[in-house]
């Protein structure tokens, strides 16, 4: 998120930002009517839903850091998050392949600890946040909305119960991949297991990284709208967390999510190349199946959230295409899971199964 203030200046104000003694002196006004002026416009009222943050893990090694005042050794704080006109974050609890399965469950424990200790040091930027209601509130109040995942399967060590525990801690996105469960032939049956019970509990399905059988098996299973917090057009660059078109197709019949990273890895290093893929996966999926999500810290550039949307104006698009983007289709999933969650935990009870009994050659 480092350079969501880069060519950002002439599009800040003053009371767009927490701390005013700090805002940088303001660069001529855009034009009435041009794309920049309406992108700030829109994104005042319908501000972005990023979703994937990487900050917990950047943060866990750092002996001191201030994300009100930015004097820290990471390139997230909450200035350039007003900058960048952000008004909600998926703060990814994912862990690097290299941790050992044994510490999966620590280490996102430990990450989640670190995360409300983080919201709680600073709450005249951020708010933890459990349900679409409490983003609409943070925002209301002037701050940031803090959600809790995607963390990946490995943090459930196959076990329902920790899941369980996971959302009572705030968890509201876990990630379908790096499980024994969840591989290259799809869901298994405990893994349908899974997924049926974070539908109960109201914890959205992150499928980016996951196989196609995979994702495909969750589209069809999850009675909540199913989301890819990483993941752009595979016909357009061939990351292996990109979705092809037949299954954006399926996201959009299926009314999920898909939310385009700016990353140069996944979409391009430009704005003009992240564009290109919003633009794709609009055509394929539909306009109500198309979001935004951010980067790693550290992982290189990204476009600035009001520079894409002044690009995707001068494309064309349609304002209320746009509102979507940003902030309505995110809160439509998260609206979603809070109300098939209520109506599940009143025909269905905790799910007492066991890997061992649904999967027992995987146990």
């Amino acid at each position: 998120m480092a350079d969501l203030q880069d060519e950002l200046q002439s599009l800040a104000e003053p009371g767009d930002l927490l701390d005013t003694a700090q805002t940088a002196p303001l660069a001529p006004q855009p034009p009435p009517g041009s794309p920049q002026e309406r992108a700030r416009a829109l994104l005042a009222d319908h501000p972005v839903v990023d979703g994937h943050s990487g900050l917990p893990w950047a943060l866990r090694d750092l002996a001191w850091y201030d994300l009100q005042l930015g004097d820290s050794g990471v390139d997230t704080d909450v200035l350039r998050l007003r900058e960048g006109r952000v008004g909600a974050l998926l703060w990814s609890l994912r862990l690097p392949e290299r941790i050992e399965a044994e510490r999966a469950v620590g280490a996102t424990l430990e990450q989640l600890d670190l995360v409300r200790s983080v919201v709680a040091a600073h709450p005249e930027g951020l708010r933890l946040a459990r349900s679409a209601g409490q983003v609409i509130d943070a925002r209301n109040c002037g701050r940031v909305a803090v959600v809790l995942g995607p963390a990946g399967a490995a943090a459930l060590d196959d076990s329902l119960g920790i899941l369980r525990v996971l959302h009572t801690l705030g968890l509201r996105v876990l990630t379908l991949a790096g499980a024994s469960w969840a591989g290259e032939a799809g869901l298994t049956r405990f893994g349908e297991e899974v997924l049926r019970e974070m539908n109960r509990l109201g914890v959205l399905a992150d499928v980016s990284g996951a196989s196609d059988a995979t994702i495909a098996r969750a589209l069809a299973l999850s009675r909540t709208p199913v989301l890819c917090t990483r993941s752009a057009a595979r016909s357009l660059r061939a990351h292996p967390d990109n979705l092809s078109d037949a299954l954006l197709a399926e996201l959009g019949a299926a009314k999920g999510l898909c939310l385009v990273p700016s990353s140069p890895e996944r979409s391009g290093p430009g704005v003009q190349d992240v564009a290109d893929h919003l633009d794709h996966v609009r055509a394929i999926a539909g306009p109500e199946s198309v979001g935004l999500s951010g980067h790693a810290p550290g992982a290189g550039a990204a476009p600035g959230y009001p520079h894409l949307i002044a690009e995707l104006l001068r494309r064309g698009w349609p304002e209320t295409d746009v509102t979507l983007l940003t902030w309505g289709n995110m809160q439509r999933v998260l609206r979603s899971a809070d109300f098939a969650a209520r109506a599940a935990r009143e025909r269905r009870k905790p799910s007492a199964a066991r890997i061992s009994e649904l999967d027992p050659t995987d146990a």
